[in-house]
């Protein structure tokens, strides 16, 4: 990302941070004014990854955790039996304005287009005008995924693409800034100019490994409009977004004048807003929607309600189910689904240049939340606020583990020190200075590492574990712990 691109902006002040507040009364015997106290509470009780064994529980205030991730608006939905009890919107549309971010502000979607297009091609399934398991070429008329060695006995199918264990490459993308040209789905697909990003092929055996792939959704919007005819954001309005009533939401680009005066800006790691306001997707299915937390929520809670069979605006029972359904790992046909009993849940993340969002919606308690930022800072800071309503509303999950910290020799550290290659081109540095271990990635504030044991290490501030890994006495990785992948990185240095 060229950085001479970027327009200069004063970060703005956040102490004005109140701003407007949906309340919606649920069926539980709850009043308006203890929703209130809930909500102070969530606001003032934002909380670390991580609690250190034997100190204080440190609970931090929104506003501040805004301004120290530079992060200039936030919005909020919180879903509690299957309802959304509330909405509350904080900070700022762009750095350095005046013109406040309210629950009806639009923001970059970024990968939550991914569930929501999940659903709309789901709904297609039951009306026979897609199937699961046939081969997409079968289908795609204005271009075909091209054979190879690795789909000879296994092809690309609409189950696989949606669970990203289809073996198309491409894993996301870097959008367009306002100026540049931008290419057609097609080059996108075939990755010649003006596109940004490579060609989707496949290159892993369909169906023997899960491997994010943004690029098959982009095949998924090609399909959809081979299939039906209609322009892919045309289509989608049309089978979910007016259906869920999500009046503030849209795959169009450019936006609709009447969402684009209230939508947010998107901001840069130092609080820079992007020239232009922000980058165009126009992988549309992949990383394209426009919309607000209160939208997104409508679409977790018809999730929920279509499980209980209280709701099929979009989808059936059953295929609601197959939707929540993991075919590998935990990837469903769209989401991911974790946990068992009153753990288990949907979710999803999206990251976009200056945008971080997620959504989590209870199966078995109808709870849930949609959380949205305009910063490329913002994934952090939608942690902590998670935790806090996690706390508030007594979630099973999203609570900050207790870590204790080891006593350790420090010369053991020696060995750690270097460089370890994540993905091609991505770089942890694990440096050493004095008797402490840190270690840093491109583009982000170097952390100290703190030890559980010998190889093991944590951080304060961020929901990540190493594990140093020893041959024949030599380091030669790291396994990063983050959620629950393991990513391991070569020692390179």
């Amino acid at each position: 990302m060229c950085r001479s691109m970027l327009q200069k902006l004063e970060v703005c002040a956040l102490s004005a941070i109140i701003l407007v507040c949906t309340l919606i009364p649920t069926s539980q015997a709850q009043t308006p004014s203890s929703v209130e106290e809930r909500i102070d509470r969530v606001e003032n009780g934002l909380l670390p990854p991580a609690i250190i064994k034997g100190e204080a529980v440190s609970r931090m205030k929104l506003p501040e955790r805004m301004q120290f991730y530079k992060t200039p608006g936030v919005s909020v939905a919180v879903i509690n039996d299957h309802r959304i009890e509330w909405a509350r919107a904080y900070g700022m549309i762009e750095a350095g304005g005046d013109a406040p971010v309210t629950v009806t502000t639009v923001f970059q979607a970024a990968s939550l287009s991914k569930p929501v297009t999940a659903m709309a091609v789901l709904h297609l399934v039951e009306e026979r005008k897609l199937d699961l398991n046939k081969d997409v070429n079968d289908s795609l008329k204005s271009w075909r995924i091209p054979e190879n060695e690795f789909t000879t006995t296994q092809k690309v199918t609409l189950r696989r693409i949606l669970s990203h264990s289809a073996g198309l490459t491409v894993s996301g993308f870097l959008g367009y800034a306002a100026d540049a040209r931008v290419p057609t789905l097609l080059q996108i697909l075939d990755g010649t100019p003006p596109a940004n990003s490579q060609s989707i092929r496949v290159d892993i055996v369909p169906g023997t490994k899960y491997r994010y792939s943004g690029g098959g959704y982009v095949v998924i919007q090609q399909l959809l409009t081979d299939v039906t005819g209609k322009p892919f954001p045309d289509l989608l309005d049309q089978l979910l977004l007016k259906k869920l009533g999500m009046d503030h939401s849209s795959f169009k680009e450019p936006l609709p004048p009447t969402l684009a005066t209230n939508a947010a800006a998107g901001h840069l790691p130092n609080g820079d807003e992007i020239k232009g306001r922000h980058f165009i997707y126009p992988e549309s299915a992949a990383a394209g929607l426009w919309t607000t937390p209160t939208d997104l929520a409508k679409f977790v809670i018809e999730i929920q309600m279509s499980l209980r069979g209280k709701s099929k605006k979009v989808l059936t029972r059953e295929m609601t189910e197959q939707m929540l359904t993991p075919q590998i790992d935990n990837s469903s046909l769209g989401l991911s689904v974790d946990g068992t009993g009153v753990s288990r849940r949907f979710s999803f993340s999206g990251s976009n240049v200056g945008y971080k969002s997620y959504l989590v919606g209870y199966i078995n308690s109808g709870q849930g939340a949609v959380v949205m930022t305009n910063s490329e800072n913002g994934a952090q800071l939608v942690l902590e606020i998670l935790r806090s309503i996690a706390a508030e509303y007594q979630w099973p999950d999203y609570h900050p583990k207790e870590r204790a910290i080891a006593k350790i020799d420090s010369a053991i550290y020696d060995a750690y020190v270097g460089e370890y290659e994540v993905a091609p081109g991505l770089i942890l540095s694990v440096t050493k200075e004095g008797d402490k271990l840190f270690s840093q990635s491109p583009g982000q504030p170097r952390s100290e590492m703190l030890p559980e044991s010998e190889t093991i290490f944590f951080l304060r501030s961020i929901d990540a574990q190493f594990t140093f890994v020893r041959e024949e006495g030599r380091v030669v990785s790291v396994v990063i712990h983050r959620g629950s992948r393991d990513f391991q990185a070569r020692k390179i240095k």
